[in-house]
Formats: C-alpha cells, sequence, structure tokens
C-alpha cells in the first residue's frame, strides 16, 4: 500500500511539473499548492507571507465578506511539509455591541528577535486603525494586541524594509479625501515611530499600497496601486526621508493590490496583474495574476503568469525571498482560498515588456476575462 502511494504521489509530481514545464509562462515555478482546502468562512483577501527561524508563516483576513464585521485575522504556519490549520488570531470586537472587521494583515520578522504582525481594524480603508501582535515562537502563540500610536496605521498592505542604517521603513497610504503614499520610520522595530509624508496631494497621480525596493547605490523606489491606469513609481536618494514626484510606469494596472522584491543578485521582482482597464476606466478586471522582473526599475521583462483562467479574480500578492534563495508569493485565489506558488528565480526566462504589452510567446494565447473580477 505504501509504494502505491509512493507510485502515485511522484506520479503527481512528476504530473506537475510536467504541466508547468509545457506553459511558456510557468517555467520557474517549482511548487503551487493551497494554504487550505476549506474554512469556517466563505472568503477570504489580503494574504501575507514571512520567514521565521521555525519556518514561513502566512497570514489573510476572512469571514463573510470584505468588510463584514465578522471579518478577522488568520495565520497557518508550515511544519514538516504542509500548511497547519489556520487559527483565528485577531478580531475587531470593540466592546458588547460594537464590532468592526479586520484587514490586511503584514508579517514581518525581526531580525533575530520577535514577528510582527501588523493588521488594521474598522468600518472601511477612511476610518480604519492600525494594530500590532507580535509572536516570540515563530505563530504558535501571540501577545495580546496594541495600538499603533495615534494617526499611525503601519504597513498598509505590503512588508516593510529594513535599510542599512537600521531604519525599519513600512509603506504605508490613505484613503480618505484622497488617496495618498506616507511612510512609517522606526529605528527599534515599533517602539518609536515617524512619518515621512505624504508624498503628494493625491489630486493628480491618485496612489496608495505602495512597496519598497532597494537598490546597491543606495536608492529605493517605491511602486504603488492606482487610479491611474498603471503602477506609479517614486525614488528617494536619502533613505527614505524625501521622494520624488509620482510618475506612471510603462506597466498597467487596474486599481488592483502589487507586491515587490528585491532579490539577493540585485533584480526588483513584481507580482501583479497586468491589466490595462477597458476606455477610460480606473479599474479592470484581477487577472492574469503576472511577474515582471527589473534591473533598474523602469525597464521591466515579463516572467510568469501565475494565474491565467478568465474565471473570477487572483490578486493581492505578497512575495518575499527566502534564505535559500527562492521566492515565495501567496495571493487570492477567487476570494476562496489562498495560494502559495514557490519560484526559483534562476530559472525564470525573461522578455522585455515593450510598449506596457504583455509578450506574445507562440503556441499560447491569453484566455479573455469573463464574469465576477470586480474588486469587492
Amino acid at each position: 500500500m505504501l509504494k502505491k502511494i509512493l507510485f502515485i504521489s511522484i506520479g503527481a509530481c512528476l504530473f506537475i511539473a510536467n504541466a508547468f514545464a509545457q506553459n511558456p509562462w510557468r517555467k520557474g515555478i517549482i511548487k503551487d499548492e493551497f494554504i487550505y482546502e476549506k474554512a469556517p468562512y466563505p472568503e477570504c483577501h489580503a494574504a501575507t507571507i514571512a520567514e521565521t527561524p521555525n519556518g514561513l508563516v502566512a497570514s489573510w483576513f476572512g469571514g463573510t465578506k470584505e468588510r463584514n464585521p465578522d471579518v478577522c485575522i488568520w495565520v497557518s504556519r508550515f511544519v514538516n511539509g504542509i500548511w497547519t490549520e489556520g487559527i483565528n488570531v485577531a478580531n475587531g470586537i470593540q466592546n458588547d455591541t460594537l464590532r468592526y472587521a479586520c484587514w490586511n494583515p503584514v508579517l514581518y520578522q525581526v531580525p533575530k528577535g520577535e514577528l510582527q504582525l501588523y493588521y488594521k481594524i474598522g468600518p472601511s480603508p477612511a476610518k480604519w486603525k492600525g494594530f500590532i501582535k507580535t509572536s516570540k515562537d515563530g505563530g504558535i502563540s501571540w501577545s495580546e494586541q496594541k495600538a499603533l500610536p495615534e494617526g499611525f496605521l503601519g504597513p498598509i498592505k505590503n512588508k516593510p524594509v529594513l535599510l542599512k542604517d537600521g531604519t525599519l521603513l513600512s509603506p504605508v497610504s490613505t484613503e480618505g479625501k484622497a488617496w495618498q503614499v506616507h511612510f512609517e520610520a522606526t529605528k527599534d522595530f515599533g517602539k518609536n515611530w515617524t512619518m515621512i509624508g505624504p508624498i503628494s496631494d493625491g489630486k493628480d497621480m491618485k496612489a496608495i499600497q505602495p512597496s519598497i525596493l532597494t537598490y546597491k547605490d543606495g536608492r529605493l523606489q517605491a511602486l504603488c496601486r492606482s487610479q491611474n491606469r498603471a503602477i506609479l513609481s517614486t525614488w528617494s536618494k536619502d533613505n527614505g526621508q524625501t521622494w520624488s514626484a509620482l510618475e506612471k510606469t510603462s506597466l498597467p494596472n487596474n486599481n488592483s493590490g502589487t507586491d515587490a522584491v528585491t532579490l539577493k543578485d540585485g533584480r526588483q521582482l513584481l507580482v501583479y496583474n497586468h491589466v490595462l482597464p477597458p476606455g477610460n476606466l480606473a479599474k479592470g478586471a484581477r487577472t492574469p495574476l503576472n511577474v515582471a522582473v527589473s534591473k533598474d526599475g523602469v525597464t521591466w521583462y515579463a516572467a510568469l503568469i501565475l494565474e491565467d483562467s478568465p474565471i473570477s479574480q487572483y490578486s493581492y500578492p505578497s512575495v518575499i525571498q527566502t534564505s535559500d534563495g527562492m521566492v515565495h508569493v501567496v495571493y487570492t485565489w477567487r476570494r476562496q482560498k489562498i495560494k502559495h506558488v514557490v519560484i526559483d528565480p534562476s530559472k525564470l526566462e525573461l522578455k522585455e515588456i515593450k510598449d506596457g504589452i504583455w509578450p506574445k510567446v507562440e503556441g499560447y494565447t491569453l484566455p479573455v476575462a469573463s464574469g465576477e473580477t470586480k474588486d469587492l
């Protein structure tokens, strides 16, 4: 019986590997899995992932529907090759009669320290507040909830970045009267915070949810979701103290979240929906879900299509590179599950993206999006 199971398992792995190899836009993917198959809630969104000394930890929000008061923060750990059952680690209960939704968890592993879990609680993104919990055992147990200082939200969707001078820089944004990006910095991993920005007035360039990239010459770049039909970019030459005016990149944006990471070899890797909304609309379908790579943050090369189904949506990625060099991406799969993909960046085959158009490959036709793909 054991031999039969082993044979079936090996066969399944070979089938998956062969399927990846046959699709020209999946070369470099070495693993593709759901973090869970069933959950005690119908919808999930906004996953995040971190590497701890004890292994990978993922988090997301889940409940009946985004914004509903029953939406909580859930956490799963990767143990002995499988993801543990998600546990509820935070809710939005205010008192006996008032409860708000939880939003956008962000995990950050302090070097040689605690695992931090940032998240938001509130009735809407315009009115939410920032909170944090910490874990000293890699996500098994968690501290009591602590509110961030008044006016500070913590990393809004994407991970903070530790700069060479020891500053932990969080990418933040607000969605009140205008969409505006700012940054929150700490030199003691959250005991004290300073605010930088907002870096624009939000009138013309409407950006949120930045990701921070680093360059060997000391520059920083932030890539942002926008209402401007393109991913927006801003640069800093002084460790994030000041930032250039937001500008459109050559890459489209469907008004959906993105994430990016600076690889150990200095390249930048971006996960996003390569979708230009139809007509003059700011919002478009949340499929396909793509990966692009750049050396300079300006010229981008097509690398992968993680999802290309025309059904539903695949969105809100979170990406890290682990100590073994592998790239890990987690993202929303149809609002029903969280998917985890492992990528070997050394095996990516790149094709330049010219004029913002994803390159065509012989033998592959991108399915046309249909059905419900909007932001819920």
